[in-house]
């Protein structure tokens, strides 16, 4: 059974940075592409980034081109996401998620097939 564990969230102030990991487990890890999701209280899960097997292809959310980079490093059986210049509308639990089409990148949350727990992160004002 495939796992996923989030990891790196916390508390930062505007326009720090925060570097999320996702460490998967009892997967074979290149067979995925892998997506970052987040949701706020009181709002849908919504799509953030993703990543193909390859790392050769890349999407963002608008909210967040230029401020986030998704990597990935497939011998570690990790994703990456690293935030920079983080708002306070960045706020919410963030999730990554594995994808067994792993030539896309998909924004949407019934393409995935595994999900992590998640992980908090707080962007203060």
């Amino acid at each position: 059974q495939g796992q996923l564990a989030e990891s790196g969230g916390g508390l930062v102030q505007a326009g720090g940075s925060l570097r999320l990991s996702c460490a998967a487990s009892g997967l074979t890890f290149t067979l995925y592409a892998v997506g970052w999701f987040r949701q706020a209280p009181g709002k849908e899960r919504e799509f953030v980034a993703a990543i193909n097997w390859s790392g050769g292809l890349t999407d963002y959310a608008d909210s967040v081109k230029g401020r986030f980079t998704i990597s990935r490093d497939n011998p570690k059986n990790t994703v990456y996401l690293q935030m920079n210049s983080l708002k306070a509308e960045d706020t919410a639990v963030y999730y990554c998620a594995a994808d067994l089409s792993r030539r896309r990148v998909s924004s949407l949350v019934n393409d995935y097939d595994y999900w992590g727990q998640g992980t908090q992160v707080t962007v203060s004002s």
